[in-house]
């Protein structure tokens, strides 16, 4: 290993993987079964630790403990892991843990993820790629938080819960169901409010799709319809808006059910 950005106060395990461009800040502890890809910086006061790969030109900030075991009585040690993609930047006070033996063994955090101040994503999480968690937003165990999803400050997510595509979230909502793909959301109990219409304009979502959407969602919420009548009529609608097939998958995957 043969970085020399490393300061001189870090503490970094000589069995642990580190790209020669890495740079390791002040007073920060690398364990011996981390790797870090190249171009990745590891800020002042960073505790990583575990079987935790780290991929390339991530920014972490001081004060995140990434990889540490799960906060689960039933964990006994295993050597299960933490997965971290490449461009997340990832803001001061952050805590990821690790997975556990009684899901996938894994927690995984994608690509380009802007994940501010105090947020916590605990074990067997899925964050995928583009998301947004605000600052003291929080995910509980086994939580799937998908592509283009934001949660708003002090969001809460309840364990086993899934966060659909371009979901977004009021500040201190509360979210103890599935949310649906593109729906806004907000309260405790968080409720339905609206489609995301800004951010899909914003991700370059056509007129005629938006429309699309907005039809599917007064389908969904709007019409007293079962929700197995509401999904019959929205692989419908999907035949002529490809927009919505993932709208569909995801309710045929829900097992909590969804907000609504």
């Amino acid at each position: 290993m043969a970085v020399t950005n490393i300061h001189p106060t870090a503490i970094v395990n000589p069995n642990a993987e580190l790209a020669d461009d890495v740079s390791v800040g002040a007073f920060s502890i690398i364990g011996p079964d981390v790797k870090i890809d190249s171009g990745t910086s590891v800020g002042p006061h960073v505790v990583i630790n575990g079987h935790t790969s780290i991929g390339k030109h991530n920014q972490i900030f001081q004060f995140s403990s990434l990889g540490e075991v799960p906060q689960d009585k039933k964990y006994q040690g295993e050597p299960t892991k933490l997965e971290i993609g490449d461009h997340n930047t990832i803001r001061e006070f952050c805590t990821f843990n690790r997975g556990t033996a009684q899901d996938k063994g894994i927690t995984k955090i994608g690509n380009h993820n802007w994940i501010m101040a105090y947020v916590h994503i605990a074990h067997d999480c899925h964050v995928h790629n583009h998301t947004i968690l605000a600052n003291n937003s929080s995910l509980a165990g086994h939580v799937d938080l998908y592509d283009h999803a934001i949660l708003g400050g002090f969001t809460l997510v309840h364990q086993f819960c899934k966060i659909g595509q371009h979901v977004i979230t009021a500040v201190g909502s509360v979210v103890f169901k599935d949310i649906p793909p593109y729906v806004t959301a907000s309260g405790y109990d968080a409720n339905p409010h609206g489609i995301n219409a800004e951010g899909l304009k914003r991700r370059g979502y056509s007129a005629d799709s938006i429309t699309n959407i907005k039809r599917a969602y007064k389908t969904l919420y709007r019409q007293s319809l079962s929700l197995d009548e509401a999904k019959s009529k929205l692989a419908e609608q999907a035949l002529s808006a490809p927009e919505l097939n993932i709208l569909v998958d995801f309710l045929a995957q829900s097992t909590r059910g969804i907000i609504r």
